[in-house]
């Protein structure tokens, strides 16, 4: 894990270990439970698979998520969310909340545009969001089917 240095403040620290919109959005697809790469990158586009691997190993490092390698052929890893990287769901619920009190967007923006809602979304399924990172369990929810072409990274 690495230690952020700014200026001492955990605000800062915290911001910095997020990084980007995108680790906040692998978080938000990794709260329903393990991901395979590529409905990741289905998931997150216009994401390149170049970021997505580069924000994954970053994440990595920092303990946000675990790297399940399976091996065979051809190779199946998926990403999971480790109990630090669970701390930032309520962060998401604070996130959601603000986006839609300031008109951002709504959750059938995200329907309309990619054809269904997004795994945090409560629209999907009843959600209760609680604070406590240690009680929260992955969520079964209805899934597209897999796709399980070659992607090549």
């Amino acid at each position: 894990m690495r230690r952020r240095k700014i200026d001492g403040c955990p605000i800062a620290g915290a911001l910095q270990l997020i990084g980007d919109k995108w680790t906040l959005l692998v978080v938000r697809d990794l709260s329903a439970g393990p991901k395979r790469t590529t409905e990741l990158l289905e998931d997150l586009h216009p994401i390149s698979s170049r970021t997505l691997m580069g924000r994954l190993r970053e994440m990595e490092q920092d303990e946000l998520i675990l790297r399940n390698n399976y091996g065979g052929l051809p190779r199946r890893v998926e990403y999971e969310l480790t109990e630090r990287g669970r701390r930032l769901i309520p962060l998401l619920k604070a996130l959601m909340d603000a986006g839609q009190a300031l008109g951002c967007n709504d959750c059938e923006d995200r329907r309309e545009s990619a054809g269904y809602y997004c795994d945090f979304c409560p629209r999907q399924s009843p959600v209760e969001f609680i604070s406590e990172p240690e009680m929260i369990e992955p969520i079964e929810r209805f899934r597209r089917p897999k796709d399980d072409s070659i992607v090549l990274l």
